[in-house]
């Protein structure tokens, strides 16, 4: 099990615009699995080397990844994900640049979500075992407003009792994407 990191704020409009990025999306998703340098990450992307290097670098400046110099051969640079469990501030706390930021990266990563599903269904025959794997869960729950938090809160803790904390994971082991939306009826 993962220790769960202490909830980091992002509260600048800036710093969910820069994760909201789409080639910048993917880069994080690639380090996901370990550090990386830029040329590998060009070659994996179908990128430049300069044009990834530029992102790792403002990734970097934002505190969402650092270099990992022990790695480092020559002049090339490595880089990891610095992990945190980064929380956005609730809807009435923003400001109306960071509520516009929110909204924007929120329909994006549903889009995206929307397409690794789709791809996951197309390939799906081909899968074994992972064939059966998708995990759907559709229900309703009635909350009052203070128990939304803890309710989320403990959602985020059954991630984190999940998470490996090894590198190695076992040879038949995959990635997951799991998501969590919840919304009040109108």
């Amino acid at each position: 099990m993962k220790e769960q990191p202490p909830p980091r704020p992002v509260t600048d409009p800036q710093q969910v615009r820069l994760l909201a990025h789409p080639l910048r999306r993917r880069i994080a998703e690639i380090m996901r699995r370990g550090p990386v340098s830029s040329t590998t990450l060009a070659r994996e992307l179908g990128q430049s080397t300069g044009s990834t290097s530029y992102h790792l670098r403002q990734l970097a400046r934002h505190g969402f990844v650092e270099e990992a110099p022990e790695l480092a051969r020559g002049r090339e640079r490595w880089w990891r994900a610095i992990p945190a469990d980064r929380r956005l501030p609730v809807y009435s706390e923003q400001s109306p640049e960071m509520r516009e930021a929110v909204e924007d990266m929120t329909r994006m990563e549903l889009a995206n979500e929307l397409e690794a599903l789709t791809c996951f269904q197309e390939e799906r025959d081909a899968m074994g075992p992972w064939a059966d794997a998708l995990l759907f869960s559709f229900s309703t729950i009635t909350l009052a407003p203070e128990q939304v938090r803890p309710f989320f809160e403990e959602y985020i803790a059954l991630l984190y009792r999940y998470k490996r904390d090894d590198d190695e994971p076992p040879s038949d082991a995959r990635t997951f994407h799991a998501r969590f939306l919840a919304f009040p009826e109108v």
